[in-house]
Formats: C-alpha cells, sequence, structure tokens
C-alpha cells in the first residue's frame, strides 16, 4: 500500500513536471509562481520567499521562462538549467532541505526586500507595473477637443443606455438598440432618425422585480442586449425586460413588434449589468450569457428549433466568466481546415489551473462547432466541440501581462488570406490605467485546438498548479474535433455516432495546454494612464500600395484614439473627444463603405458618428505629412490636405510620407508675423500654440536660442513666453519653433512670430486731442484702425493678426493726397500672465499707497475703538475722559485696588442699594494689577459668608449662597 501510494505521488510529481517543459507552462508559472500564493493548511504559515521589488532578479535568473521563441539563458550566477527537479520543488519545501527560493535563486538575488509570500507579491506586481507604465506611453500627436471637429450626434430625450448597434447589409441603415426603445437611423448623418419602436415593461412586472430587491426607477426596464439580422426584413431583439428576459421580431417594413414573446432565458441576461455576447449564424442564435436570475448558471448556448445545445454546468467549462465577443469563422474553400464553420467566443474567466489568495482572470477563446448536435448517451444536448485556451498578450521582456479581456474585433479585408483577431487587454491590478492591444492569426487558435495538448485536473501538495498537461493516450476520433472528411470516411458523419470514450475525454478536458500567442509574441500597443473599452479596426492602403491596419480604440473617458504600427512602433495619429461630458464608450461600430467610412460609438447618452480621419484640420503641408495619417495627403495644387481614397490613386499629384519626411514639402511656411508695442519696464508675454503633442517649444530671439530660465524670461504652460522688465534691447522679432522628433530625423517648423518693439513714452499734457492710449495692465479694448498715412512704413513690419500689446504707436500725421502708403496699425488688449507681475515689473506704486491707507485707517480705528472701551492703559484713558468731558475721573493711582487681590462679589453698597441708599459709584480703572498681600489680609470666604448670614432675611441680596473661589488668589487663611 505505501508503495501503491508513492508511486502515485511520484506520478503527480512527474505530471506537474510536464507541464513546466512547454514554453507556455513555464511562461504563466513564473510569470506568477512567487505572487498571491495561497498557504496550505498542512505547509507552515511563517514560510518566506524572496522577491525583488522590480521583479527583475527572479525573471532574469528564471531564463527562459516566456512564449515560444523569446527564451533567454540564465543570468550568470543562476542555475543553468531548469530541471524538473529544481522547478518542481519551488514548493515543496522539506524539514531537512534549504527553501526551494535559496536552490533556485543565486545569492544576491536572496539580499533582496524578504516578506511574505502574499504581501510580497502584491507590492512587487503593483511596482513593475508601475515601473514599466512609463516606458511604453505613446501621445496622441494631436488632440482634438469636441467643439473642434464637426461630429453628428443623436440623442432622443428619456432614452438612456445606446449600447448595440448594427449595421444593415446595404450599410444604409443604422439600428441602435437603446432602454426601451429601437431606433432606425440614417448610416451617413445619425443625427436623421427614420424610425422608432418602443418596448417598454407593464406595470406589474416593475412591482415583480422590485418585490425582489432591484431598483424600479433603473434596473426595473427593459434594456435591449441582443440585436441580430433575421433575414432581410425583420430583426431578432431580445431585452431583460425586468429581469424577465423576452425576445421578439422586429419587422423592418413597419418598424414594429410582431408581438411573439419568446423566452429570452439563456439567450438574455436577466441583470443589465451581467455580461453577455451573442452572434446569429444561418438564422440560430449563438449566446453566452447567465442562465438564471443570480448570474450564477453561466452558459454558452445555441437557440435552435431542431438541434439547442448548451455547455455543461462545471467549473472546467466555465469558472465566472465574463462574455466579450463572438463571431463565427466560416469554412475555408481548400478544406484545409476543420472542415466546419466554427463559432469563437471570447471572454475572462477565473482560473482553475492555478489556485492564490483571491481570484486570478484568465483571457480565454472557445470554440464550438456549428454542426454539432450533441452526444447519444453521453453529453446529451450539450457540446461535443466545446474547447477552450489562454489568450497571451503580455511584454515578456518588461514583465506585463495583460489577463483581462475587454473588446475584442476580427479584421477581414482584402488581400488578408485568414482572419486577424484584436483584442484589448487590461491588467487585473490596473492601477495605473494600462491597455494593450495584441492581435492574433486565426490559424494560431485552429493549430492549438486541432493539434494542441490537453490539460487535466491533478492535486499536487504544497503546490498552486491544479491543471496539469495530459500525456497519455487520446481517444480516435479526436476529442473536440468538427466532423470533417476524415471522421465522415471513417463512418462518423455526426456527433451523434461518437464513441463514449471521445465523449467522456472532451467532457473532463475542455482546457487546452497550449496558448494562442500574438502576433511577433507582443502587443501592437501599450498606454498608460487610460483603459481602453471599445475596438475596431480598418485596413487602408497608403499611395505606395502599403497596406495598414489602424486601430480605433475607445476609452472610458469618452475619447477616440485613433494608432497605427509603423515600424515595429506604435503611434497614435489622433485623439478625438467624441462626448462633451467624460463618459465611457460602450459600443463602436465601422462602417468600411467605400467612399465614405464612419465610426459610430454608443454611451449612455447617446451615439456619435466621427469620419476616419480629419484630413481638412491640418492647415500646411508639414503638418499634413507629419501625422503620418494613411488615410490623409498633401495635395500642393490644392494647397491642402485631402481624404485619400483607395480606388482614388492619385499619386502623382500628392504627397504623402509614413516615415514623416517632410522635404518634399514645398515653400516651408515662415509663420505669420505679429507685432506688439509695449513701454518700458513692462511684460510681454508672446503666444504659442503648436498642434503636436510630440513637439517641444523652443524660442529665438535674433535668430539665438533663448533660455527659459533666470529672472529675464520665463514659459507659461511650456509653450507661451513671459519677457520681463522690457528695455529697448527687447526690440526684435521672436521665433516660436515647433521641434518634433521622428525615428532618425528631427522636424523644425515655425509655430510663430512676434515683433516686439519697446517705446519710453514722453510726458504729454493731460489734455490732448490725440486719442487715448493705455499702459500697461490697462484692460480696455482698444481698436484696430486700417487707414492711409504718409512717409515711409515703419522699421517693424507689422501684420493684421491677434497680437499682444499695451501701448499705440504714434499718431502719424495727417494724410497728404499726394503720397500715401497703406499702413497697418494693430492696437490689441494687453494680456498679462499675472497681475502680481504686472506689479512687481511694471513700476506702478499707487496700488501699494491704497494698501498703505486702508491698512493706516484701520489700525486707527482700532486705537480708537480700544480707547473708548476702556481696554488700553491708565494714559490712554486719562486721554479719553478728557475727551468725552471728564464724565469720568479715573483715579491718579490704583492703590485703593491693591489692598486686596480677591474681592466678595456682593459689597456692602449693593445690600445699602436694594435698601433705598444710594449706589455708590465705580472707579473706572482700565484694568487691575496683582496687589502686595504683605501688608493686608484679604477677607476670606468664611468670613464673608458668616457676615451674609448676620443680615436680615429681607437684606439678603440671594437666597443661594454662592462662593467664589480665583484661580490666582492665595490660600484661605483663618
Amino acid at each position: 500500500m505505501l508503495g501503491r501510494m508513492e508511486h502515485t505521488r511520484n506520478q503527480a510529481q512527474i505530471s506537474e513536471d510536464s507541464v513546466l517543459e512547454t514554453t507556455e507552462g513555464r511562461f504563466w508559472r513564473h510569470k506568477i509562481q512567487n505572487f498571491f500564493v495561497r498557504p496550505k493548511s498542512s505547509a507552515p504559515l511563517k514560510i518566506r520567499a524572496t522577491f525583488n521589488v522590480g521583479g527583475g532578479d527572479l525573471a532574469r535568473c528564471l531564463g527562459n521562462a516566456g512564449p515560444r521563441g523569446l527564451q533567454r539563458p540564465p543570468a550568470p550566477g543562476c542555475a543553468t538549467a531548469h530541471s524538473r527537479q529544481a522547478l518542481s520543488s519551488v514548493h515543496r519545501d522539506t524539514l531537512g532541505s534549504p527553501p526551494a527560493h535559496k536552490r533556485l535563486l543565486p545569492e544576491p538575488a536572496l539580499q533582496c526586500v524578504r516578506m511574505c509570500v502574499p504581501v510580497g507579491g502584491l507590492l512587487a506586481a503593483l511596482a513593475m507595473v508601475f515601473g514599466m507604465a512609463v516606458a511604453f506611453a505613446p501621445k496622441p500627436r494631436i488632440t482634438w477637443e469636441h467643439r473642434e471637429v464637426h461630429l453628428e450626434k443623436f440623442h432622443e430625450p428619456g432614452i438612456f443606455n445606446y449600447s448595440v448597434l448594427l449595421l444593415s447589409e446595404d450599410k444604409t441603415t443604422l439600428y441602435v438598440g437603446a432602454r426601451e426603445a429601437v431606433f432606425a437611423l440614417s448610416a451617413h448623418n445619425v443625427s436623421e432618425k427614420q424610425h422608432e419602436a418602443s418596448w417598454k415593461v407593464s406595470e406589474d412586472k416593475k412591482a415583480k422585480c422590485a418585490e425582489k430587491g432591484k431598483s424600479r426607477q433603473t434596473e426595473c426596464l427593459n434594456y435591449i442586449r441582443v440585436l441580430q439580422p433575421l433575414g432581410p426584413r425583420a430583426l431578432y431583439v431580445c431585452g431583460t425586460n425586468a429581469f424577465q428576459p423576452a425576445c421578439d421580431h422586429l419587422d423592418l417594413t413597419s418598424f414594429k413588434f410582431l408581438g411573439r414573446s419568446e423566452d429570452g432565458k439563456g439567450r438574455c441576461p436577466f441583470d443589465p449589468a451581467q455580461s453577455y455576447t451573442s452572434v446569429m449564424v444561418d438564422g440560430e442564435l449563438y449566446s453566452g450569457t447567465s442562465y438564471n436570475f443570480l448570474g450564477s448558471e453561466p452558459i454558452i448556448s445555441r437557440n435552435s428549433s431542431h438541434s439547442p445545445l448548451r455547455t455543461e454546468y462545471a467549473i472546467p467549462w466555465l469558472n465566472e466568466p465574463s462574455f466579450v465577443f463572438a463571431d463565427v469563422m466560416r469554412e475555408r474553400p481548400d478544406g484545409m481546415d476543420s472542415g466546419d464553420d466554427r463559432v469563437y467566443f471570447f471572454f475572462t474567466e477565473v482560473s482553475v489551473e492555478y489556485e492564490f489568495v483571491f481570484k486570478l482572470m484568465i483571457p480565454r477563446v472557445a470554440r464550438v462547432c456549428k454542426g454539432d448536435q450533441g452526444g447519444l448517451r453521453t453529453l446529451q444536448k450539450k457540446w461535443t466541440s466545446f474547447l477552450k485556451a489562454r489568450l497571451i498578450c503580455s511584454r515578456p521582456d518588461s514583465n506585463l501581462v495583460f489577463n483581462v479581456l475587454q473588446d475584442v474585433f476580427v479584421l477581414r479585408a482584402e488581400g488578408l488570406k485568414e482572419p486577424v483577431i484584436y483584442g484589448v487587454f487590461t491588467p487585473q491590478l490596473n492601477n495605473v490605467g494600462l491597455s494593450a492591444v495584441c492581435a492574433y492569426n486565426l490559424s494560431t487558435a485552429e493549430e492549438v485546438f486541432l493539434r494542441g495538448k490537453y490539460m487535466q485536473s491533478t492535486t499536487v501538495e504544497q503546490s498552486h498548479t491544479k491543471w496539469v498537461r495530459y500525456n497519455g493516450a487520446v481517444p480516435t476520433p479526436r476529442p473536440g474535433a468538427c466532423i470533417n472528411r476524415e471522421a465522415r470516411a471513417a463512418n462518423f458523419s455526426s456527433s451523434l455516432s461518437l464513441p463514449d470514450k471521445t465523449l467522456q475525454f472532451v467532457k473532463d478536458h475542455p482546457l487546452m495546454d497550449s496558448s494562442v500567442t500574438p502576433i511577433d509574441n507582443r502587443p501592437r500597443l501599450i498606454r498608460n494612464d487610460v483603459n481602453y473599452t471599445q475596438l475596431v479596426v480598418d485596413r487602408t492602403w497608403a499611395l505606395d500600395g502599403t497596406p495598414y491596419d489602424v486601430m480605433f480604440v475607445g476609452t472610458d473617458q469618452g475619447t477616440l484614439h485613433k494608432a497605427v504600427s509603423l515600424e515595429n512602433e506604435a503611434h497614435i495619429i489622433e485623439e478625438t473627444r467624441l462626448f462633451q461630458d467624460l463618459e465611457p464608450v460602450q459600443t463602436l461600430l465601422l462602417n468600411s463603405q467605400k467612399g465614405s467610412k464612419f465610426i459610430y460609438a454608443g454611451s449612455s447618452s447617446g451615439v456619435v458618428q466621427a469620419p476616419v480621419a480629419f484630413c481638412e484640420k491640418h492647415a500646411t503641408c508639414e503638418d499634413c505629412v507629419l501625422a503620418r495619417d494613411p488615410y490623409c495627403a498633401w495635395s500642393p495644387a490644392g494647397q491642402a490636405c485631402v481624404a485619400l481614397h483607395p480606388p482614388d490613386r492619385r499619386g502623382r499629384d500628392l504627397l504623402q510620407h509614413m516615415s514623416g519626411d517632410t522635404s518634399g514639402c514645398p515653400n516651408k511656411t515662415k509663420g505669420t508675423l505679429r507685432q506688439h508695442f509695449f513701454k518700458h519696464g513692462g511684460t510681454a508675454e508672446l503666444k504659442c500654440s503648436p498642434k503636436s503633442n510630440l513637439a517641444r517649444v523652443v524660442w529665438t530671439f535674433q535668430n539665438n536660442e533663448l533660455k527659459a530660465e533666470g529672472p529675464k524670461y520665463g514659459l507659461v504652460g511650456r509653450k507661451d513666453l513671459l519677457v520681463f522688465n522690457l528695455s529697448e534691447g527687447d526690440s526684435g522679432v521672436y521665433r516660436c519653433l515647433s521641434e518634433e522628433r521622428l525615428r532618425n530625423r528631427t522636424v523644425l517648423q515655425v509655430a510663430a512670430r512676434h515683433a516686439l518693439e519697446v517705446r519710453v513714452l514722453p510726458r504729454t499734457p493731460a489734455a490732448s486731442t490725440a486719442p487715448t492710449t493705455h499702459a500697461e495692465g490697462d484692460r480696455t479694448p482698444l481698436r484696430v484702425s486700417t487707414e492711409p498715412t504718409p512717409g515711409p512704413p515703419a522699421q517693424t513690419p507689422a501684420v493684421l493678426g491677434p497680437t499682444l500689446g499695451a501701448v499705440a504707436p504714434p499718431p502719424s500725421p495727417a494724410p497728404s493726397p499726394a503720397s500715401c502708403k497703406p499702413k497697418t496699425v494693430v492696437n490689441t488688449v494687453p494680456q498679462v500672465h499675472s497681475e502680481k507681475t504686472v506689479y512687481l515689473k511694471s513700476g506702478d506704486n499707487r496700488p501699494l499707497m491704497v494698501l498703505f491707507l486702508l491698512c493706516f485707517v484701520l489700525c486707527l480705528g482700532l486705537l480708537s475703538y480700544n480707547c473708548y472701551k476702556g481696554y488700553l492703559p491708565g494714559q490712554c484713558l486719562k486721554f479719553r475722559s478728557a475727551v468725552l468731558l471728564a464724565k469720568k475721573q479715573p483715579a491718579a493711582d490704583f492703590s485703593e485696588f491693591e489692598q486686596s487681590v480677591k474681592e466678595t462679589l456682593v459689597e456692602q453698597g449693593s445690600f445699602s442699594q436694594q435698601n433705598g441708599a444710594q449706589p455708590r459709584p465705580a472707579l473706572d480703572t482700565g484694568y487691575e494689577t496683582e496687589q502686595d498681600t504683605t501688608a493686608s489680609r484679604a477677607p476670606t470666604d468664611r468670613e464673608d459668608s458668616q457676615r451674609l448670614d448676620d443680615l436680615p432675611g429681607r437684606d439678603r441680596p440671594f437666597d443661594v449662597k454662592c462662593e467664589l473661589k480665583y484661580a490666582d488668589s492665595d490660600a484661605d487663611v483663618d
């Protein structure tokens, strides 16, 4: 018996170690085996592991951990080979051997920060992600605000959540599924509504929904979640229907629901917040959603009248998935694929391979065959072709792993041999706003399902690994494969004829061991400080015939990023703010109709239509070429940046360089010269607004570069130039250069030119017939006048334009008909960056004088008030008494009040006053001083009480005896 148990343990160890021999197994294990490990009950709780906070030493020593093709040798001093004994012993330490991390890691790595496994792994992962986020941050070259571009918008009052978009087959109508309504809009202008169909929830269903604890105003409504074509004249529509999902048919001719109320269970989610996906394939709906009210039973199903199928309700099949996307991959005409149409589902689920402190999310791709009919005895009405595999999107050389799938787009275009799958990923611990876009070939996923290894569930002591590679015999025909020509040749005409051994195997082994790796083993785009939510991709061709895949990515801030991969580097062409408010983009749809391509974005507030490019916004040839937009090219004949359509190959007349080479641009513009007049000692602010976010602003004066540091110059927002303490030597031409660096060159553009003239104004009489000018800091607007003036032109050219100025030039003499030349005099409103700067630099001390007088008056008033109230010493009190006609005579000295430290609350005079005697006037002393108690003794509280008791009852002022003790009094003396 003991020998058999030992043999079983060895077999489990070998099975676990065998999974590490594959590149994908090493990749996932070495990336996360030292992070978030859950301690076992049988293992000591004080086991500690060693981590480098940056994650570098561990990855460096593990060496070849990574996807296929990216293996690296171990660093010097590390283990030269990763044997099965070394790798499998990481979490199987014994009391008689050194810890596994000491046997695996070198001595320098053991001197890193030591911490407990869960806490240390968490900090290490956060530091890794945060440290690498800065290295991959391509900025959008141009940012278009919502007001700067023309966008078509649609919003129906009282309707929200425009989250489902569908384009008609002829691409002329856009169908929008919203909350309790379906709309038909013009695909060329979404602001034009064609039809509307309402589908509201009855009050009875709302009441039942509210009784279940749901919100009557928000959740107990009908959210449209499924909008699929059902022939040329009908749409299949499903909604949550107040947590009672239902489906119906929408007639496109009358645009009304036909009233065929069908149970939407398994086709549409109960909760509008739950994930879902669906695709219509040949009249049958394939959907991934939850099957019950609580959302605890996820399924992937086919709703068919003759052969409905669904997944097995088991954790190995689906473990808390979040469905993202579904699409059909048609059979290739050459029959080189599986021989049947396949439906692919993309989702993120909780890992079943590993067990950690918290739930580790894994992106998945699952595949089912369209011709699947279920099993005869095993897997009845269940999928017999369901298989799933991991999707890897990572940057191994930077320890960046993106394991949460957000959206998927399948690119099918002319010139592509096979569809390309694009996905948007984010890391699970996304504290720094990292996002990535990875691309996959369909053949890579097909290879995993057709020829990949399977995984099996196992129990390994002291290990977080729960599934390992299956190395045993695989039944025939291959489990999970579609019925192809080979199966039909072996008399397996359908899945109903498959043997039970094959069906039982696919039931127990739905997970593939191999992973689907991205193209080039790296992401196409990595961006920080932003969360990508949606994605569409369009393939276009440049003037030289090179194809480019342009990615349109929506964010959670309501912006749209347009990016392209150039020379193995991501370039974000532009960023467009689609909505006025910061709201996430819930859905994106591409209209790739030739001649007019649009992007449709849906959000909670409405639908926005945007063109794929804003070529007309690039005013110069340099801007058009530096944009590196494959949709745009410069037209020398029209002197404009025009949209480039692939059918219209006007390469001879247009200029486009995807490398950003602007040498072919004719007659580079020098920029408009703007003239400014300022007075001596003032402050000038010169504006510069480069369009590119990738450009660096460089200021030059008289062709010499200025250093915006020190007391003379300063920068406002790293763009505008401030010149302080103006003098005659500051007069001249200032140029703002936009310096943009490309891969192997630097492009300089003149963004602005300013002609600055500093003048000393002579003192003139107050009364003058000349027009009034305004000094520096005056905010009164001055007019721009253009009139003929005699004499030679000014030394500095003046061109009409928005400028900054303070003082207008001296008026010209009256024009004479003999000789007159047009001259433009520009006087504009002075704009100073800070008023404090004006006060410090202009030399105008009037505000300081006003401030001084205000403080003096305030102090004088406070002094008078305190003197009147008697809060000041005796000398001031004497002065106050004299002013008040001696109504109160202050005492010459304070000897009367220096006789005792304490006084009783009620004096004898007060008692006599109650009996009708005249009151004794009180002395106004102003303040009291501490007396010298050595000369006389103050009466004690006991003596005061005795004196009060001796008085008659009617002479007593109070019935309550009050005793007062002073904090500064001496002890009572008996």
